[in-house]
């Protein structure tokens, strides 16, 4: 049986805006087109199986956020990097590695919602919005000012219970012996381990803890214990520690596990946008 292997969609650029990517592997320079890289983005950042309105939502918040790094990095030498420091990017060569057989079905996916999408960003104001994204949220997502330095009207608290549903990591556990945990955070071993919450966002993201009488943000926690978020509780049984954490990421904007159960129920890209950037428009480069 004669099998005709589908063939890639090819982009024609009208525009020739390109984007400066430093390749944390090489330190190298790679210079691209925006809908290419926007491509590389929604690859990379969600899992390629999403629905095709959760893959445009992506699209979207990925192209917005990148115009505002070309703001902020007209004077230096690159305008992002290709890690979760900025959005995660991989070129050709990293998605043939990682879908093998099923790199063209996939990478057409990924390319109809970047040109279903074409030159649409998020607007507030006149302005190109800052549009941070993460993986899993708690059932809400953050007021920037209590996770980042300045509050934005369009990064508020919303509710997102569809992550419940579909992301494998909205609940997690981490396992510690109770040496390697006071290891960890630089702390002298006791047998009694005292937790206390001292601050917390307004959905109950740890922002500073307590811990045998030293003060550590959460942040410092999480990032030290390798957790999924700054959402979690710790509990001693005699020698282990067990750590329950809720969500994944930083839990400002657009929740991605969210996007995907909206999607699911129905909701279009926009909707999804409109839900998690508050007040925003979409328009077109």
């Amino acid at each position: 049986i004669f099998i005709r292997e589908p063939e890639e969609i090819k982009f024609k650029y009208m525009s020739n805006m390109t984007i400066r990517i430093k390749r944390s592997a090489t330190g190298v320079i790679d210079v691209v087109p925006i809908e290419e890289y926007i491509v590389g983005v929604v690859s990379g950042e969600v899992p390629i199986s999403f629905e095709m309105d959760a893959l445009k939502a992506q699209a979207v918040a990925a192209r917005s956020y990148v115009l505002k790094q070309l703001e902020y990095n007209r004077n230096n030498d690159y305008d992002v990097v290709d890690t979760v420091m900025n959005q995660v990017y991989l070129d050709s060569e990293q998605l043939k590695n990682r879908w093998g057989n099923d790199y063209v079905t996939n990478l057409n996916k990924a390319k109809m919602a970047v040109l279903e999408t074409k030159g649409e960003y998020l607007d507030c104001n006149g302005s190109v919005v800052e549009a941070l994204f993460f993986s899993t949220s708690t059932g809400y997502t953050e007021n920037s000012g209590e996770v980042f330095p300045t509050q934005q009207p369009y990064l508020k608290s919303v509710a997102s219970a569809w992550d419940a549903d579909v992301s494998p990591v909205y609940n997690d556990y981490f396992y510690f012996k109770l040496w390697d945990f006071y290891n960890k955070l630089g702390l002298p071993y006791s047998d009694n381990l005292y937790v206390e919450p001292v601050n917390t966002t307004s959905t109950g993201r740890i922002k500073q803890v307590k811990i045998n009488g030293k003060i550590f943000s959460g942040d410092d926690v999480q990032y030290l214990l390798g957790l999924r978020s700054t959402f979690f509780s710790i509990i001693q049984n005699g020698e282990d520690i067990t750590i329950n954490t809720k969500g994944y990421g930083h839990g400002v904007g657009m929740s991605q596990y969210g996007a995907q159960g909206m999607a699911l129920n129905g909701y279009k890209y926009d909707e999804i946008l409109k839900y998690y950037y508050q007040g925003v428009e979409i328009k077109k480069i």
